[in-house]
């Protein structure tokens, strides 16, 4: 691999930029791919997008030779806004999924070590601590504390972000209220559209870890399935 090419990846990997090494096998030039950037790969566009979306390199034939297309995903995240019994049992569920997950609650009461441990946790509001956090196509958010002054204000960072899946608990009716909240703030129809609520997969979910359940399922199902647009 070429000194500048590497360069140019460790730099994607800091800025958090998916990005795909494609090396011609039988003469050896590389070249790098970009999501945003699929529009003109004719040959490879859609393997490289399967690619980006499963996270799984693969080789393919063109007529110039067979492209190994190595695919360098930045690691998945999940910040969640409620340090609630429903993100006790979210949390190891998500590392367990590959996530790096952050808990956000300004409520020291409910956002402790000994709740959440080996856990990054934000004791402020969550305002302030999206601001330190970078939301980009690879993380999820999820709110979770039924309290506008605590979820309202991280779910307008996460539509201001490209997060790969929105999600936010309560009903029918509280969701009601909360798009009314959010479009008299300038989010538009389609934005909102972006938020899954009532939240998770409708498996019947019940209890804390039931409900984390469905969120996981929910989750992964937005990442699998692609929020790559296509050119």
């Amino acid at each position: 691999m070429k000194t500048a090419t590497i360069a140019r990846m460790i730099d994607d990997r800091e800025a958090r930029r998916a990005v795909i090494l494609a090396t011609n096998l039988d003469t050896g030039e590389e070249r790098l791919i970009y999501e945003d950037a699929l529009g003109g790969e004719a040959e490879i566009g859609e393997a490289a997008r399967d690619a980006f979306i499963s996270d799984r390199s693969r080789a393919v034939e063109t007529p110039d030779g067979v492209l190994f297309l190595n695919v360098q995903n930045p690691p998945l995240r999940l910040v969640i806004t409620g340090a609630v019994h429903i993100a006790q049992a979210l949390v190891p569920m998500a590392r367990l999924a590959g996530f790096a997950v952050t808990v956000i609650d300004p409520r020291a009461g409910f956002a402790t070590a000994e709740r959440f441990p080996d856990v990054e946790l934000h004791v402020e509001w969550p305002d302030e601590a999206m601001g330190k956090i970078a939301i980009d196509r690879r993380t999820a958010f999820v709110a979770l504390t039924h309290d506008p002054k605590i979820d309202d204000p991280a779910l307008d960072r996460a539509l201001a972000g490209e997060c790969f899946y929105i999600g936010a608990l309560g009903s029918r009716k509280t969701h009601a209220g909360r798009v009314e909240r959010l479009a008299a703030a300038g989010f538009d129809a389609a934005v909102l559209g972006r938020i899954h609520a009532p939240i998770g997969l409708a498996i019947g979910a019940r209890s804390p870890a039931e409900i984390a359940v469905a969120i996981m399922a929910e989750m992964i199902n937005a990442l699998r399935h692609g929020r790559i647009a296509r050119a």
